[in-house]
């Protein structure tokens, strides 16, 4: 019984879409009606706010390390086992791509699953991240970056982690999020994906 209540309040933690919640807060318009329609940082930055796109980014972040952390501080007093927190990794995930508070029409979960992975273990999640900034920054495609941190995940979880449902969580976020990123791999091979920052526009 802990463990389903842990994994349906990872959910609904999950579920928070820091991206249409901070543009609300701040009057810009709802991410999810220009630019790719990605409810993400990245797309919240095509509105020219950098203070929200960081906002986004950080609150995203912030609630997949939250769900993992506490579920890792909490497991002994309530019986949680390493199963039940790689459950937990993936709720919180879920929570994103599939929000129940904003009709089930989330984002791709590149900062979730980052702070997902600092949560399980910081040096995976370091590694991720060095990977996906060096990429980002050289290419200026932030899909790009997150689809190469998305196949490494796995194998720095696999090294750095003995704990085989945390290798399975992580093979689940990393196919999902390439999933989520099906139109960005199309836009790649064809040569029309968006640079980071570029102008918003209307989503397709």
């Amino acid at each position: 019984m802990t463990s389903l209540v842990a994994v349906l309040a990872a959910y609904l933690l999950g579920s928070l879409s820091f991206a249409v919640i901070v543009s609300r807060l701040m009057g810009l318009d709802d991410p999810r009606s220009y630019g790719s329609g990605n409810p993400g940082a990245t797309n919240v930055l095509r509105s020219g706010n950098k203070k929200a796109a960081l906002l986004t980014l950080v609150g995203d972040a912030l609630k997949g390390w939250l769900a993992v952390f506490l579920a890792l501080t909490l497991a002994s007093w309530a019986g949680l086992t390493v199963r039940d927190i790689a459950l937990v990794a993936v709720a919180v995930f879920l929570g994103h791509l599939w929000p129940v508070y904003f009709h089930f029409k989330g984002g791709k979960g590149v900062a979730t699953a980052a702070g997902i992975l600092l949560a399980l273990d910081w040096r995976v999640g370091l590694v991720v991240l060095v990977v996906w900034l060096i990429i980002a920054k050289g290419f200026k495609i932030s899909s790009l970056a997150a689809l190469v941190a998305a196949l490494l995940a796995p194998l720095l979880t696999a090294w750095l982690m003995p704990e085989r449902d945390y290798l399975y969580a992580t093979l689940l976020l990393s196919a999902l999020l390439i999933a989520r990123h099906h139109r960005n791999i199309r836009d790649l091979l064809s040569g029309k994906e968006g640079k980071i920052g570029q102008a918003a526009d209307k989503p397709e």
